[in-house]
């Protein structure tokens, strides 16, 4: 039962980083409007985290060059 629930759990976090990953098209909204200030808002998050992930995961390789 531990195993089914595990595994539900890890498809649900895989499915949801990669959805995550997808800009929305702001340009349908009104630029006064709510919905697009939250639109550019999340945009700018996404933007964020996608490239601190970039930038991370090239300084770990940095870094294991560095040790070999």
């Amino acid at each position: 039962m531990k195993k089914i629930i595990i595994t539900i759990i890890l498809i649900h976090l895989l499915i949801t980083n990669s959805s995550a990953n997808e800009l929305e098209d702001c340009s349908v909204y009104k630029k006064l409007t709510p919905k697009y200030l939250a639109c550019k808002a999340t945009n700018l998050a996404k933007n964020t985290m996608k490239y601190q992930t970039e930038q991370w995961s090239d300084s770990n390789k940095d870094k294991k060059n560095k040790k070999d």
